[in-house]
């Protein structure tokens, strides 16, 4: 399996972003799938891609199209300081007419491969939104790639029953997470439940920080697992002494 490291370190560590703040993002973009028929949508994101340890988190919160008002003070995660994003979690739950958040452990990640992993996560989070007696009739996923819907059957006369997953639509958005609030609301559900975990393995193994650093490549991280090795909750597939470094912080990430 090849090497896998933080594409943008800071990014990807949902480090708040200093300076003046960008725009809210709206319902604008989604109101428009109301001319395909659209009633229940689903904004998907993802967080955790780029860390070197702990799961690949996905968080989906479901809008109603007819009903739904905008929510004050919601950003994509990354803008977000700790305590906002706590602020902010139970509200989205709230607001939304569904939520879930669904996860892929490291061993997972090394065993498929993270865009499979991704996969696993999303299809965990998306059957719990069908157990909560929500349809959505289609989804809104951040990125330029979808990762959500169920891997292609190798042939057209493959006689294997289709990989379970999201059966709806799934239409992508370059930054959706800045400029969607449904998408924006999925990435704030999905951070505070992965960094909570990561505050669980934390207890578990405090030498590595994960209660600051979040399981990312953190310089401190990084000497910590040099000379300790790594444990069960990390990515070993991946190059993990190698790659981008996220700066140090004096809080959390």
């Amino acid at each position: 399996m090849p090497s896998a490291v933080p594409v943008t370190a800071a990014k990807s560590a949902g480090r708040p972003a200093t300076g003046v703040r960008s725009k809210a993002p709206t319902l604008r973009h989604e109101r428009t799938f109301k001319a395909l028929g659209a009633r229940y949508l689903a904004g998907v994101d993802e967080v955790g891609r780029g860390a070197l340890a702990g799961p690949v988190s996905v968080g989906i919160a479901v809008v109603d199209l007819e009903k739904q008002k905008p929510l004050a003070g919601v950003r994509d995660s990354k803008l977000l300081n700790p305590a906002e994003r706590e602020r902010l979690e139970p509200l989205v739950r709230k607001w939304s007419v569904a939520s879930a958040v669904g996860h892929a452990s490291a061993a997972e990640i090394d065993a498929l491969g993270i865009i499979a992993a991704l996969r696993l996560a999303g299809t965990r989070a998306w059957f719990d939104i069908l157990a909560s007696g929500v349809t959505p009739d289609l989804v809104l996923l951040d990125g330029s790639h979808n990762w959500l819907s169920p891997a292609a059957q190798p042939s057209l006369f493959d006689d294997a029953a289709s990989e379970p997953g999201c059966d709806a639509p799934v239409h992508t958005r370059i930054k959706a997470d800045m400029q969607c609030l449904s998408v924006a609301a999925a990435s704030v559900i999905a951070k505070v439940e992965r960094d909570q975990r990561m505050c669980e393995l934390h207890a578990e193994y405090p030498d590595f920080g994960w209660n600051l650093n979040k399981g990312y490549a953190t310089v401190f991280h990084r000497d910590v697992l040099r000379a300790a090795g790594p444990t069960p909750y990390h990515r070993v597939s991946w190059n993990l002494l190698g790659g981008e470094l996220v700066d140090d912080l004096d809080g959390e990430l």
